[in-house]
C-alpha cells in the first residue's frame, strides 16, 4: 500500500531540471535533462499519491492507466513489476511520457489543495528504467491465427492496433505513405520533444514480435482500396486527422504562408537527415505564429533553433487564468495559461489578436500580418474591433490552428465508404466502418485528440478486430469511440 503520510512529508512537486535555454537552442535534442542514474527525488515524489479509495486520475486517462499501483511499486523500487503494471494499460508510455499533456494530472485527487503528483515524469521515468535493464522484450505470440491485417497509418493509434493484433497471433502488415514508420511521432513532433530513437527501439521490439511495415506506400494511389481489402481479412484505417484548419482572411494565399505541418515535417526531416527539398526556413526571418496550442508551441522552438529574427505568437482568445478557474473545478482538465519549453526559450506571445489580412509585398511574398483587438460578442462570436487594426512584421506565416479532419477521398471515390459530417469516417461503437472487414481507430475517426485517446482507441479496435476474426477476444477494450470536447 502507499506511504499514508507520503503527501505529508513530501508537498513539494518536483521535476528533472532542464538544460539551459543558450545550450539547448543550439541542438535539437532532448530539451530535459540527460537522466540521472536512479533520480533520488523520484521516489519521493512517488510517494506523494495517496492511493486514492476512489483514483479520479483513472478518469482524467482515457487508456485508464493503473496510476496509484505503479506509483507505489517505484516508490519502493519495484521496477519490473512498475513496466508490468503500466505495459497493462499503455502500449507507448515512452510517447505518451513525454508528448501527452497529462490530463490524469489535473484529475489528481492531491491536486485540491496541493501540487498534483508528477505522473507523467514517473511514467516516463518506468520505461526509460525499463529498457535500460532490459526488461522490455519482444512478446512473441504462442501461435498463428492464420488471418491478415493491414493497418493504415503508422501513428500511435496504428502502432497500437498493430501491436495488440500481432500479439493475438494475427499476421499484421502496417503502411505508411511517408519514408519511416511513426506518422506524426516520426515528423510532426520535433525531436526536442520527442528524440526518434525512442520510436526506433520500440518499432525494433514490434518487428521481432513479427508486425511488418511497409514505407513509402499511399494507400488509395500506390495500392488501391478494394486491392487492399481483397488481399486482407481485415483493414483498420489510422490515418489521423491531417487535413489542416485554414484561416480564410485576404492575403492567404501569399509566398510565406504555410499551414503548421509544411513546416514542421520538411523541417524535422531535415534533422532526421532525410532529403527535402523547398524547407520554408525561419534563419533570419519574423515569424508569426498564429494558434497557441502544441502544434504552435512546436514551431516557436523550431523557428528559435532556425536562427529565427522574431517569433510572435497570435492567439484570437483571451489569456487563460493561471489557476483553476470556479467554472471548471476539479477533477475536469481545466484550460490554464502555460509555459511550454519552446516559450521558454524566447519570442512573444499576444492574445486578444485577430487576424485581418495578409500583407504582400509586390513579389507576392508576406511581408506583415494586419491584427485588430478580438472583440467578444453577446452571441458568443469572436470579431475584429474596428479601429484597433496594425501591422506586424512577417516574412513566414505559420497557421497552427488544428485540423479539420482525415484525408479520405480516395477512400470515399473507390470504395463508397461514407463518411459523417464533420468529414469523419463513419463507424459504429465497435469501430467498424460501413464496408464490411474495414474497421478505423484515432483521429480519422475520432477527430484530432490526445495521444492517449489515439493509442485508447488502437488498443480497443484491435479486440474489435480480433473479435471479428476469431468470434472471441481475450484482448483489453479500455474505450468506446466517445466524443469527447478537446482543448484547442
Amino acid at each position: 500500500m502507499a506511504d499514508p503520510r507520503g503527501f505529508l512529508k513530501v508537498r513539494e512537486r518536483e521535476l528533472p531540471p532542464s538544460r539551459p535555454v543558450e545550450v539547448r537552442l543550439r541542438d535539437w535534442r532532448d530539451t530535459h535533462e540527460v537522466r540521472q542514474e536512479g533520480q533520488p527525488f523520484l521516489k519521493e515524489q512517488a510517494g506523494r499519491c495517496m492511493d486514492c479509495g476512489i483514483p479520479f486520475c483513472h478518469q482524467g486517462c482515457p487508456l485508464g492507466n493503473l496510476i496509484p499501483e505503479w506509483n507505489d511499486l517505484v516508490r519502493t523500487g519495484q521496477w519490473a513489476d512498475a513496466i508490468e503494471r503500466l505495459h497493462a494499460t499503455n502500449n507507448f508510455p515512452e510517447f505518451t511520457g513525454r508528448v501527452c499533456p497529462a490530463p490524469c494530472e489535473t484529475s489528481c485527487v492531491l491536486g485540491i489543495n496541493q501540487p498534483a503528483v508528477t505522473i507523467k515524469n514517473i511514467e516516463v521515468s518506468i520505461i526509460d528504467e525499463a529498457f535500460e535493464r532490459g526488461l522490455v522484450t519482444p512478446q512473441v505470440p504462442q501461435r498463428l491465427t492464420g488471418s491478415t491485417v493491414a493497418v493504415v497509418g503508422s501513428g500511435p493509434a496504428g502502432l497500437a492496433v498493430a501491436q495488440q493484433l500481432t500479439r493475438a497471433g494475427h499476421t499484421v502488415v502496417v503502411y505508411e505513405r511517408d519514408d519511416a514508420i511513426g506518422g506524426l511521432l516520426r515528423y510532426g513532433i520535433p525531436d526536442f520533444k520527442l528524440e526518434k530513437s525512442h520510436i526506433e527501439r520500440r518499432l525494433a521490439q514490434m518487428e521481432a514480435e513479427g508486425t511488418r511495415f511497409r514505407t513509402s506506400v499511399e494507400i488509395g494511389k500506390d495500392i488501391t482500396w478494394d486491392a487492399l481489402r481483397r488481399r486482407f481479412d481485415a483493414v483498420v484505417i489510422a490515418t489521423g486527422a491531417t487535413v489542416p484548419r485554414e484561416l480564410a482572411v485576404p492575403g492567404n494565399d501569399l509566398e510565406g504562408v504555410h499551414p503548421a505541418m509544411e513546416f514542421l515535417t520538411p523541417s524535422n526531416k531535415a534533422v532526421a537527415g532525410r532529403p527535402v527539398e523547398g524547407v520554408p526556413d525561419a534563419e533570419g526571418k519574423h515569424v508569426v505564429v498564429i494558434g497557441g496550442g502544441d502544434t504552435g508551441s512546436d514551431c516557436v522552438g523550431t523557428s528559435l533553433r532556425q536562427g529565427a529574427a522574431s517569433v510572435t505568437t497570435l492567439a484570437i482568445g483571451k489569456r487563460p487564468p493561471t489557476e483553476r478557474p470556479e467554472h471548471q473545478p476539479w477533477p475536469t482538465d481545466p484550460i490554464v495559461f502555460e509555459v511550454s519549453s519552446s516559450h521558454e526559450e524566447g519570442g512573444e506571445r499576444t492574445f486578444l489578436a485577430s487576424t485581418v489580412e495578409f500583407v504582400g509585398d509586390d513579389s507576392g511574398a508576406v511581408r506583415a500580418l494586419k491584427v485588430a483587438e478580438t472583440e467578444y460578442l453577446d452571441d458568443g462570436r469572436r470579431v475584429p474591433r474596428a479601429g484597433t487594426e496594425r501591422e506586424i512584421p512577417a516574412d513566414l506565416v505559420l497557421i497552427a490552428m488544428g485540423f479539420t479532419g482525415p484525408e479520405t477521398e480516395e477512400l470515399v471515390t473507390q470504395t463508397g465508404a461514407e463518411t459523417t459530417s464533420r468529414g469523419l469516417v463513419r463507424r459504429g461503437d465497435d469501430y467498424a466502418t460501413t464496408l464490411p472487414g474495414v474497421f478505423v481507430a484515432g483521429d480519422a475517426g475520432r477527430g484530432q485528440s490526445l495521444i492517449v485517446w489515439a493509442i485508447a482507441e488502437g488498443r480497443a479496435a484491435a479486440a474489435a478486430v480480433d473479435r471479428f476474426l476469431q468470434g472471441s477476444t481475450e484482448l483489453p477494450a479500455p474505450v468506446g469511440p466517445r466524443t469527447v470536447a478537446l482543448r484547442g
